[in-house]
């Protein structure tokens, strides 16, 4: 029976909670600084909304169910930061209930709520990308496993199951948790797991549910392998297996104390005993992340769970006089790496502040690019300017062309494309590419009257040379003109009165990339 002492501090102990994940949403709308466009992953994954499918080349159906959501919505700024920030804040959420779980004290809620909410993640959910869903899964599966070994009761196994579905058809990143968690389990006492009926009862349960994506991806020849040899030819290739280790550090880095308590925790505590193969885990995974020379942030969901044993393990050591200030310094580390990283990993200042502190950002290696080389802006920051710009001269370029007329506009990727689509209003004007998953949107029923080309600065030179003598007409519109764009000197062309049957040129262009 609950004591009304008890209830007094359970309802204390919700106001802190419900107090952190106010914060977490009020810094995630500063953090939005109105010198930025969106990110071009999120015109590609709202454009999503408008094409809704089991699957897509480049990533699972949940990203378009919630992009759809946001359409409903009205599409507006607002909602578009809303669910990434949703996520972290249910990510923050699960780690409470996690050391709650745990029989964590107060100090240990305080301390793993400040470490998650002051992180990397305040970035990351600051994108509408599946990532932030992704960490959010991770964390869960996590949860829901630890509350199985604490009751065995097959209920949680089930709900484990069940955010592993969602977590692979938002991303398929968190099979590479899966990998590491098997063999973790295998080398410890909770093996016993692997006799349970109800263990394969609810992996059917997940099989059933991700079956539909699994389907989708063997009837289109499995693009998801075909976007993974691309990754590995064109980015991985760069990744640096040490420098993927030095970002693990940086992405939690103000609850790296803690993070090292837990694995400590794992391994000597006794009251984690049953846990121990989550030690194991954090091993197995990140060393298959670095067979794979992934991503640095492909492991950025592996640390909150990490962050709630170590806050319990801390908040039950902790206890002696002096060591009030030890603990006291732990809550404030998060908070001064906060306040001396935020000008460098948010979108605080704008890209000329940024530009005179380059050699800062360089040293943290934060303008290195996919590509392996240093460059101007972070990557990231590079990558959300010039969309308004692009949009509004297409639709200039666009409203100068016959009325009643069927104009086709080809990009050169995903971001041009989605950007258009996103800010442009008119429905008749539809954005294409050979990219992504623009190349199964294309419609080339009705015959093209006018054609107009968007293409990167490298290249753009031969395109007039080579599309203008199969139109009449032929003219530059404009072009991107921010030099700190990624797409800086992107050149919009418009072709007029095609001398040559311009649709099946590009059916067969688009049955020769499709192979």
């Amino acid at each position: 029976m609950i004591t009304s002492q008890e209830s007094t501090k359970n309802i204390e102990r919700t106001w802190i909670l419900v107090g952190f994940i106010l914060i977490k949403f009020v810094l995630q709308y500063l953090l939005v600084n109105p010198q930025y466009d969106l990110h071009r992953d999120e015109y590609l994954h709202l454009d999503q909304a408008n094409h809704l499918a089991w699957g897509y080349t480049s990533v699972p159906p949940v990203s378009s169910w919630i992009a759809y959501l946001i359409k409903v919505l009205g599409n507006g700024l607002f909602w578009v930061k809303f669910f990434p920030a949703f996520f972290g804040a249910l990510t923050l959420l699960v780690v409470w209930k996690t050391i709650e779980v745990l029989k964590g004290n107060l100090y240990a809620l305080l301390l793993g709520a400040t470490g998650v909410l002051l992180s990397a993640l305040l970035r990351l959910n600051f994108l509408f990308q599946p990532t932030s869903l992704d960490v959010l899964c991770w964390t869960a599966l996590c949860y829901f496993l630890i509350r199985y070994f604490h009751t065995e009761r097959p209920k949680w196994l089930y709900l484990t199951a069940l955010v592993f579905a969602i977590g692979f058809l938002n991303k398929y990143n968190i099979v590479f948790l899966v990998l590491g968690i098997i063999p973790a389990i295998v080398f410890t006492d909770q093996r016993k797991i692997f006799t349970q009926s109800h263990l394969y009862a609810a992996i059917l349960c997940a099989l059933v549910l991700i079956s539909p994506n699994l389907y989708w991806q063997y009837s289109n020849d499995f693009p998801v392998l075909h976007h993974m040899k691309e990754l590995q030819e064109t980015q991985l290739i760069h990744v640096d297996r040490w420098v993927f280790l030095k970002e693990q550090l940086f992405y939690f880095v103000g609850a790296l104390p803690v993070i090292l308590a837990s694995l400590y925790a794992l391994l000597r505590y006794e009251e984690f005993r049953k846990y121990r193969f989550f030690l194991w885990t954090f091993l197995f995974t990140l060393v298959i992340f670095l067979y794979l020379k992934a991503k640095g942030y492909y492991a950025i969901g592996l640390y909150p769970v990490y962050i709630a044993f170590g806050a319990v393990y801390l908040g039950d050591v902790l206890r002696a006089r002096w060591q009030s200030y030890l603990q006291v310094l732990l809550l404030i580390f998060p908070v001064i790496f906060y306040f001396l990283l935020y000008t460098i990993f948010y979108t605080i200042e704008n890209p000329q502040q940024i530009l005179n502190k380059r050699v800062h950002y360089k040293q943290l290696g934060l303008l290195r690019w996919e590509d392996g080389e240093d460059h101007t802006l972070p990557q990231d920051f590079a990558d959300m300017l010039g969309w308004k710009e692009l949009a509004g001269k297409v639709e200039t370029a666009y409203k100068q062309l016959p009325k009643g007329s069927y104009t086709l506009i080809l990009c050169d990727n995903y971001g041009q494309a989605g950007a258009i689509n996103y800010y442009i209003k008119d429905k008749n004007i539809k954005a294409v590419a050979f990219s992504a998953d623009y190349i199964n949107w294309f419609e080339l029923e009705r015959p093209i009257n006018n054609f107009i080309r968007i293409k990167e600065a490298v290249g753009s030179r031969e395109e007039f040379k080579e599309t203008r003598p199969y139109f009449k007409e032929a003219r530059i519109a404009g072009s991107i003109q921010n030099p700190l764009a990624r797409e800086y000197n992107t050149t919009i062309f418009v072709f007029k009165q095609p001398k040559i049957d311009v649709n099946q040129r590009l059916k067969a262009e688009l049955k020769k990339q499709n192979k």
